[in-house]
């Protein structure tokens, strides 16, 4: 699922904060060194003023969008929108005093050195703040970017996305589909697959979007676009090569100095998706409190029936392919991963793509089939939701194991980040062990995702839990 940018205001919030403190910090020098207030909080005009600011530049950053392209701009660009940026919020505020009749009491004095000092703090921060972000984005992004290519283009591709990287890519590596270059080094970044192994790289590691730059007429060009959509993976294709992709989003924007055409099996806004994540936070931080609880009066229970770690951990594969540890009350036996080799006939998925029994001889007697019928081993995975490496509501995350077995069309459903819960989840994963409609399920999400579809997948969970304990 691919995330659209939005308004400069939204996307760039670092920014914003940054821009709010070099405002509130300009206020407080031309208070100090200019009207010689030692505590301008005191006075109730100076006081006002300075929230009046922070809504005056918040106003002005989001109507006159003061931070489109900020990435893109050098030094000159920057110095004449900062100036212009500064300008709108000074004759704001001059007209703000001229309403409320307090502009013959207030020093002009000391608003022109405020939007002086705001100017150099506001441009200074800005270019420091990019350069920070740009050496950032050269050794880890937020987004992994595989390159697509040939032989032919390769260099300068590389050379392109290196250079005009705004969007903080981490560039994976690099497929050329016209030569065996595996292993060759290119201005840093390695070649990691042809065109024969391209799919499968893609399916099993962590690559969120593809960049394809291919010849004109290219035969590969389509088929592969065509793979990997069917994984879920979001697609950047020159616009040399445009194709109608049947209940795809398609967008068209910039990636590097390139014009792409960007196709996705859903898009959403960074709104969206920064409204998804703060309530996520305030689950996960809700949830770490219920852990912390639930440690208190589960985990001596957990211990006197089977002496060791209260807690569990393993590593997961996460969103499209990103590997973290993921967290739960213990609730089986210390030899259990020995004993999962010995029970795979008994396994209700049998091709080994995800493992459920209906009766586990490695649950913990007592206390290990209570946590797990209250869910209550699900507990510290809110720390998991806390940092990010997980949301509340998403798909159920697989083993190392199990992804290892994917087919391709079952890697579109690593398109989001896991969940603590699920369609499959909230739809009776007691009775579903046909794999494939997992993946229907899952899919069914991805395209369909809204806040609106979380929140009841959230209320029917808790609904399913309560029914399950009910039950007993």
């Amino acid at each position: 699922m691919y995330e659209k940018s939005t308004r400069g205001w939204l996307k760039h919030l670092d920014f914003l904060v940054l821009d709010c403190l070099c405002l509130e910090v300009a206020f407080f020098l031309s208070c100090f060194f200019y009207l010689k207030i030692r505590n301008f909080l005191q006075d109730d005009l100076y006081r006002d003023l300075a929230v009046v600011l922070l809504l005056i530049e918040t106003f002005v950053l989001f109507f006159f969008e003061s931070l489109k392209n900020v990435l893109k701009r050098g030094i000159y660009k920057e110095m004449v929108e900062t100036l212009r940026h500064d300008v709108l919020v000074i004759l704001l505020c001059t007209f703000y005093l001229f309403l409320t009749k307090t502009g013959g009491v207030y020093s002009r004095g000391s608003l022109l050195m405020t939007g002086c000092i705001y100017f150099f703090l506001s441009y200074t921060t800005r270019l420091l703040w990019k350069k920070y972000l740009w050496k950032k984005s050269l050794s880890s992004g937020r987004r992994s970017l595989l390159i697509v290519t040939s032989q032919e283009y390769i260099k300068d591709v590389v050379k392109n996305i290196k250079n005009n990287n705004y969007e903080g890519f981490y560039l994976s590596g690099i497929a050329v589909v016209d030569a065996d270059l595996v292993g060759s080094i290119i201005d840093g970044v390695q070649v990691v697959a042809d065109v024969n192994s391209v799919a499968d790289y893609v399916c099993r590691e962590w690559v969120d979007e593809v960049f394809l730059n291919l010849p004109l007429g290219s035969p590969a060009c389509e088929r592969l676009t065509k793979v990997f959509l069917e994984m879920g993976v979001t697609v950047h294709e020159k616009l040399a090569h445009i194709h109608e992709y049947i209940g795809q989003k398609q967008r068209i924007e910039p990636l590097g100095t390139y014009t792409v055409l960007t196709t996705s099996v859903n898009m959403v806004t960074q709104k969206q998706m920064l409204l998804k994540r703060f309530i996520d936070i305030c689950g996960g931080l809700i949830g770490c409190v219920f852990t912390l609880l639930l440690t208190v009066i589960v985990g001596p229970w957990i211990y006197i029936k089977s002496p060791g770690p209260i807690f569990f951990s393993q590593i997961r594969v996460g969103k499209n392919g990103k590997k973290f540890r993921i967290y739960k009350f213990r609730s089986m036996y210390m030899d259990a991963e020995e004993r999962k080799k010995e029970l795979e006939a008994q396994n209700n998925f049998g091709n080994g793509l995800m493992f459920k029994l209906d009766d586990d001889p490695r649950i913990i007697k007592g206390v290990g089939h209570f946590i797990r019928k209250t869910s209550i081993d699900e507990f510290p995975q809110f720390w998991n939701v806390l940092k990010g490496d997980m949301s509340l509501v998403g798909t159920r995350p697989p083993t190392v194991d199990e992804w290892q077995k994917y087919e391709l069309h079952h890697r579109a459903r690593l398109a989001i980040k896991p969940g603590l819960t699920g369609m499959w989840q909230a739809n009776g994963r007691s009775e579903i062990t046909d794999f494939e409609k997992v993946v229907k399920l899952d899919m069914k999400y991805i395209c369909d995702w809204s806040l609106g579809l979380d929140i009841k997948l959230l209320v029917k969970t808790i609904l399913v839990v309560l029914k399950r304990e009910g039950s007993k």
